[in-house]
C-alpha cells in the first residue's frame, strides 16, 4: 500500500517495527507501518534510539538551527516534508505545546506535544472504530457524528474519508489517521468533550461553576438550550430533595456558636417543632426560581466574554475558561443577588413572619431600603474565584489523570467516575470558599437577628475569629457536605432522563 506524504515525519518518531515506542499509544495490529506492526519491547529499541529519532525529526523542522521551533520553522520544515499547514494551524500547534509561553517549542515541549497529541488521537480513533476492526469507514463516521448530535450524509462522510485515505481503500487505518493528524492541530476531541460534560450536570446548590462548552453543531441544531433546560430541571429537583439540609446549613451558619451549639439532629428537631415538617423546605421556592435567570444570564455573559477575549478557538483553554467563567458568574450573581438575600431571609423566617416571597421583599424594602438586597455582596463575589477556580482545576486534574492512566479503548469514563470527579471537585471548591459563604450569609441575615449591629465583611471575620476561632468560619459545613453526594446523584439521574425527554442524543 502507498504511504502518505506525512509518513516520513511520523516514522521519525516510531520504532523500526513501526509501533510507537512510547506507552502513550500502543502500536495497533492494523497499522501498515512495516515490521510486525505490533508493540516492540525495550530489547528491540532502547530509549536512546527513540531520543535519536525524535531529535532527527526536530532538527529537520528546526530550519534556522536555533534549538526551538517557531511558526516559521514549522511552515518551512513541514513544507519540505510535503505537509502544507495554514498559519492558524501552526499557531495552534505552538500554543498547545508551549509550556513556558515564549512563543516557540524547545525539544522537550515538542516531544511532550507529540506524545500527548498521539494519546488523544488514539482515544478518538478507538472511539470511532465501532466495529473494532482497526479501520474507520464512512458508516462509522456517520454513526459517531450522529451520537454527537450532528447529522451528515454518507456522501459527506466519504468526502471526509478521502481527505485522509492515501491508499484508495475508502477506509482509514491507524497509520493514516495518525499521519494526517499528528502534526495537524485537532481541537475539541469530540468524545472527550461529550463524555466529560461537567457543570450543567452537577448541581450542589451553589451555581458558581464555570459554564459548559457547546460545539458549533450543538448551537446550530439547538441542542445547547435543551442541555441548559435539562440542567435547570435537574437542579430544581436536586435542590428540592436536599432543601432540608440546605436550610439546616443556613441556620447553623447564622445561629450556631460556642454558647449555642447546634447539632444536625437537634437542628432538624428544632425546625419541625417550630413550624412542622413543611418548614424544612423554607427558602426552597426562591432557590429553585433563581436557577433559570441565573443560568441564562451566565450562559449569555459567558458567550459574550468569549468573543471579547477574541480567541479564535471554539473551545477555550483552562485559564481562559476560568477567566470567562468567573466574570460570567459575577455578572449573573450581580443580576440575581436580591433573590439570594430573599432566599436566606425566607430560610430563616419564623412561622407567620411573612405571607410569602413578595411580602418578604416588600418588608425588606420598606424597613431597610434597596441596599439591604445587596448585603453580603462583596464576600459573595470574592467567593466565586476560589470556588470556580478550584472546582475547575480539580475536575480537569482528575479528568486528565483518568485519561492518562485508565483510558485504553475509549474516553468514556463511565457514570461512577464522572460522579466521583464531580463530587470531589465540587467539595473542594466549596471547602475553599466556605468562610466567604458563611460571612455572606450572616451579613444577609443581619436584620433577621434582633438587635444585630451593622458590620462589615472585615469586621465580621475578625469577630468570628475572636469569639469562635477558625472553626467558627466553618459552621454548617457538615450538612453542606452531607448534601453533596445526593445532590450530584439526583441531578445526574434527572438530567439524563430530561435529556431523553427533550430529544438530546445520549452517548
Amino acid at each position: 500500500a502507498r504511504r502518505s506524504l506525512a509518513s516520513p515525519v511520523v516514522s521519525g518518531v516510531l520504532c523500526p517495527c513501526g509501533s510507537p515506542h512510547t506507552p502513550l499509544a500502543e502500536g495497533g495490529g492494523s497499522g501498515s507501518g512495516g515490521g510486525s506492526g505490533g508493540s516492540c519491547g525495550r530489547s528491540l529499541c532502547e530509549a536512546s534510539e527513540q531520543d535519536r529519532r525524535l531529535r532527527a525529526l526536530f532538527q529537520k523542522l528546526d530550519v534556522n538551527r536555533d534549538g526551538a521551533l517557531c511558526i516559521h520553522d514549522l511552515a518551512v520544515g513541514l513544507g519540505r516534508l510535503g505537509l502544507q499547514r495554514s498559519e492558524l494551524d501552526l499557531l495552534k500547534i505552538v500554543k498547545a505545546g508551549d509550556k513556558d509561553l515564549d512563543g516557540q517549542l524547545d525539544f522537550e515541549e515538542f516531544v511532550h506535544y507529540l506524545q500527548d497529541h498521539e494519546k488523544k488521537l488514539r482515544l478518538v480513533f478507538k472511539s470511532l472504530d465501532k466495529k473494532n476492526d482497526g479501520r474507520i469507514d464512512a458508516q462509522e463516521i456517520v454513526q459517531s457524528l450522529r451520537d454527537l448530535g450532528v447529522k451528515i450524509s454518507e456522501q459527506q462522510a466519504e468526502k471526509i474519508l478521502k481527505s485522509m485515505d492515501k491508499n484508495g481503500t475508502m477506509t482509514i487505518d491507524w497509520n493514516e489517521w495518525r499521519d494526517y493528524h499528528l502534526l495537524h492541530p485537532v481541537e475539541n476531541i469530540p468524545e472527550i468533550i461529550l463524555y466529560w460534560k461537567h457543570s450543567t450536570i452537577f448541581d450542589v446548590g451553589e451555581n458558581l461553576t464555570v459554564p459548559d462548552e457547546f460545539t458549533v453543531e450543538e448551537r446550530q441544531t439547538g441542542m445547547w438550550w435543551r442541555h441548559l433546560v435539562a440542567g435547570g430541571g435537574a437542579g430544581a429537583v436536586s435542590r428540592t430533595c436536599t432543601a432540608p439540609l440546605d436550610r439546616l446549613k443556613v441556620l447553623m451558619q447564622v445561629h450556631a456558636s460556642r454558647s449555642n451549639n447546634m447539632c444536625i439532629i437537634g437542628g432538624f428537631t428544632q425546625m419541625i417543632r417550630e413550624g412542622g415538617p413543611r418548614s424544612l423546605w423554607r427558602g426552597n421556592g426562591i432557590n429553585v426560581l433563581k436557577i433559570a435567570p441565573e443560568s441564562a444570564i451566565k450562559f449569555m455573559a459567558y458567550e459574550q466574554i468569549k468573543r471579547f477575549i477574541g480567541t479564535d478557538q471554539e473551545m477555550l483553554r483552562i485559564h481562559e475558561r476560568l477567566l470567562a467563567g468567573s466574570l460570567a458568574g459575577a455578572i449573573a450573581q450581580s443580576s440575581i443577588y436580591p433573590m439570594e438575600v430573599l432566599k436566606t431571609r425566607m430560610a430563616l423566617r419564623k412561622t407567620g413572619q411573612y405571607s410569602g416571597m413578595l411580602d418578604c421583599a416588600k418588608n425588606i424594602l420598606t424597613k431597610e431600603g434597596v441596599s439591604a438586597f445587596y448585603k453580603g455582596y462583596i464576600p459573595n463575589m470574592l467567593g466565586i474565584i476560589p470556588y470556580a477556580g478550584i472546582d475547575l482545576a480539580v475536575y480537569e486534574t482528575l479528568k486528565n489523570t483518568w485519561l492518562q492512566r485508565y483510558a485504553v479503548n475509549s474516553a468514556d469514563p463511565g457514570v461512577f467516575v464522572l460522579l466521583a470527579c464531580g463530587t470531589i471537585s465540587s467539595t473542594c471548591g466549596q471547602l475553599a470558599s466556605y468562610p466567604l459563604a458563611l460571612v455572606r450569609t450572616r451579613m444577609q441575615a443581619q436584620a433577621s437577628v434582633e438587635g444585630a449591629p451593622e458590620v462589615t465583611m472585615r469586621g465580621l471575620f475578625k469577630h468570628i475569629l475572636k469569639t469562635e476561632g477558625a472553626f467558627g468560619l466553618y459552621r454548617g459545613l457538615a450538612p453542606n457536605f452531607m448534601k453533596v453526594i445526593p445532590a450530584v446523584s439526583i441531578s445526574y439521574v434527572v438530567y439524563e432522563n430530561l435529556k431523553m425527554t427533550l430529544g438530546v442524543d445520549s452517548r
